[in-house]
């Protein structure tokens, strides 16, 4: 899992980078735009403000020439000229200043709509980024349950049940679990839905419990291979506390062979709630009060950037009937959201990393 994980790390930390590149370059092409906007509104002024003075000479020079009489007249000749001349370049600075104004501000909104597009598509990246660690994370707990369902402690006990092998097959669960803490619990259940033995029973007496109603179980006993297995939607166990947790479940057969008789059901119980949240915390955004959710099919939280809404809030998301995009919903909160891809042989059970900021 972990070099799954740092391949897609260093991947979207490649990605990160070049949206930073592209945003920066945004902010530098925005300021300047705003740069040359003020400095033409600014010179703009200036000219209107020296035209200003020449109108009030001129009018000052005609007021004298016509004081002066006939010998005058010429000096008001210049006068004049020069005050038309005042009224045409205050008309061009005006129409200039008009023209830059409406021109950087086109310039300002465009720049803005491509910074805003950039940072929609960094988001969905982000969004992806999220359910695809979890997609690679929930492929191997798949991989897990199918090898370990042909470990012979386990077929031996499903297929003979005495004091002695639930013992053994118990310690052998105990051992696997200890060197793979992303679990919760290891159970190995008959075919009738009884647990037979567990890996912490010191923590969890789950021993003789039955589990026919669930799901999982009922799904289980559908495989038709030892490659097959199930993977369950997240749900909180009773029996394990309330945990919310990710139960994968294969059929343990006969000589651990892939189409051997069924024997029993190995489950195991994924700890979701802190696997999930060190996912979507990990996903780095330029955002303190984003939101990076996992939803399920349903639309669900079944994982949240700040510990929010699990298992009990659900996203109206709005798709339209597409795998990924990014919108603005109707209070102006941007959404993302991308769905599972799958890994391998992993297909995902329909859910959806999303962004919300």
């Amino acid at each position: 899992m972990a070099a799954a994980v740092q391949r897609t790390s260093n991947k979207t930390a490649a990605s990160e980078q070049a949206d930073e590149d592209h945003s920066d370059i945004s902010a530098l092409i925005a300021r300047l735009t705003a740069e040359v906007d003020q400095t033409a509104c600014e010179k703009a002024r200036s000219i209107q403000q020296i035209t200003n003075q020449m109108k009030m000479l001129a009018l000052n020079a005609l007021i004298e020439s016509s004081r002066a009489g006939a010998q005058g007249a010429g000096f008001a000749v210049v006068a004049q000229e020069v005050r038309s001349v005042g009224q045409r370049v205050e008309t061009i600075s005006k129409e200039l200043e008009t023209q830059l104004t409406k021109r950087t501000a086109n310039l300002m909104q465009s720049i803005e709509k491509m910074t805003e597009r950039a940072r929609g598509e960094r988001m969905v990246d982000l969004a992806l980024n999220a359910i695809e660690l979890i997609d690679r994370n929930l492929y191997e707990r798949t991989c897990d349950v199918r090898w370990w369902a042909t470990d012979s402690a386990v077929v031996d006990c499903a297929a003979d049940p005495t004091p002695a092998n639930v013992s053994h097959v118990a310690k052998r669960l105990a051992v696997i679990l200890r060197a793979y803490t992303v679990y919760l619990d290891l159970w190995l259940c008959d075919l009738n839905g009884h647990v037979l033995a567990s890996a912490r029973s010191d923590r969890y007496d789950v021993k003789g419990a039955s589990v026919a109603s669930t799901r999982w179980f009922s799904d289980a006993l559908k495989l038709r291979s030892g490659d097959d297995y199930v993977a369950g939607d997240i749900e909180r166990q009773p029996l394990l506390g309330n945990a919310p947790v990710a139960t994968y479940c294969a059929s343990v057969r006969e000589g651990g062979d892939a189409n051997g008789k069924p024997l029993g059901v190995l489950a195991i119980h994924f700890d979701w709630e802190t696997q999930a949240r060190a996912i979507v915390q990990g996903v780095r955004v330029d955002d303190d009060k984003a939101r990076v959710l996992l939803v399920d099919s349903n639309f669900r939280v079944i994982a949240s950037s700040d510990g929010q809404g699990l298992l009990t809030e659900h996203v109206p998301l709005a798709i339209n009937g597409k795998s990924s995009g990014v919108y603005k919903d109707r209070s102006g909160t941007q959404v993302a959201f991308h769905l599972t891809p799958g890994y391998e042989t992993y297909g995902g059970l329909g859910w959806f990393g999303v962004i919300v900021r």
